[in-house]
């Protein structure tokens, strides 16, 4: 498929639709998981504040359930998280290549070149030949941020929520985290100090998304929803050289 960009680039007389063309690098599984993904965080992040400290509420005890339902909610929305993450981490192995790509191969010496000069790029803003998939900074941040932080939300969340049914499932599977963290009061601070990891995450990711996609103008926002983006015919061989290739 041929799609016409900016004339930014051409030669003289030569259609852009000569020059460009898309294809699909984000399957429909990975963009359902990352708005399904996205959406819990919002919804866990504003519950889990009032949670923490219910600064309202709506009228006598008898009248609302305000904390109730948003209790209720939040547990909700970490059912969707937990899901959705799991999900993610199957369509890692079943997926196209670019559901691969990023992934942290600190064993390789070329991972660890790419990744230095990827951060001397964005340090100078020069951010050079652009990926299709995700390139190995990009990699390392969700590893260490969504991919991360995630066990921690769902392994803390769980034995929180277990905490209310003792010996039930989320007892069985994550209880065992609030001896190891120390106490029950550990566990929350700890549960706490993660979801404030990614608030700021988020705030990076969409910083560099938005970042990324005025410099490159390659659909990089709307591949989120198309799942295409575009690139040059001439970067085709560098294409298939990227992302775990």
């Amino acid at each position: 498929m041929t799609h016409p960009i900016s004339s930014a680039g051409s030669t003289a007389g030569t259609p852009q639709s000569a020059l460009y063309e898309s294809k699909v690098v984000w399957q429909l599984p990975i963009r359902l998981f990352h708005w399904s993904f996205a959406g819990s965080v919002v919804v866990l992040f504003a519950t889990g504040l009032y949670i923490n400290a219910p600064a309202f509420t709506a009228g006598g005890v008898t009248d609302s359930y305000l904390m109730g339902w948003t209790r209720w909610l939040h547990i909700a929305a970490a059912m969707v998280f937990t899901v959705a993450f799991l999900w993610r981490i199957v369509w890692f192995w079943i997926g196209n290549r670019y559901a691969r790509s990023g992934f942290p191969f600190v064993w390789r010496a070329r991972w660890w070149r790419d990744l230095f000069r990827q951060v001397w790029d964005y340090l100078r803003f020069d951010f050079g030949t652009p990926h299709m998939g995700h390139n190995a900074l990009a990699g390392l941040a969700y590893t260490i941020f969504a991919i991360g932080l995630g066990w921690g939300q769902i392994f803390t969340g769980g034995a929180l929520l277990g905490e209310s049914n003792p010996g039930g499932f989320w007892d069985l599977t994550c209880g065992w985290v609030i001896p190891l963290l120390g106490s029950s009061f550990r566990t929350h601070m700890w549960h706490h100090l993660f979801a404030w990891g990614f608030a700021v995450f988020v705030v990076l990711h969409l910083y560099i998304v938005l970042l990324d996609d005025r410099q490159y103008h390659n659909g990089l926002i709307s591949s989120m929803i198309s799942g295409r983006k575009f690139f040059r015919k001439r970067l085709a061989d560098h294409q298939h050289q990227e992302d775990g290739k």
